[in-house]
């Protein structure tokens, strides 16, 4: 098990990378710096969808980091 969790760490870490990359820009505190979107948007569709698999593979990153971690 050992061998393939650094494996599976870059996986999930490529993975979030990605629904990073894919979520909506000029949200949040980018919009108070030149972005777009003046009024308070919610999330819909797709991109909740994104939002919540971001923070669930966020929370798998970390948690492989500290198991790999405690194996070391």
């Amino acid at each position: 098990m050992a061998q393939y969790l650094p494996i599976i760490q870059i996986f999930v870490a490529i993975i979030l990378i990605v629904l990073i990359l894919l979520q909506q820009r000029g949200t949040a505190l980018g919009s108070g710096f030149g972005g777009e979107g003046g009024f308070y948007a919610t999330r819909r569709g797709i991109q909740q969808k994104i939002f919540l698999a971001t923070i669930v593979f966020g929370t798998l990153f970390i948690l492989l980091a500290l198991f790999n971690l405690a194996l070391s």
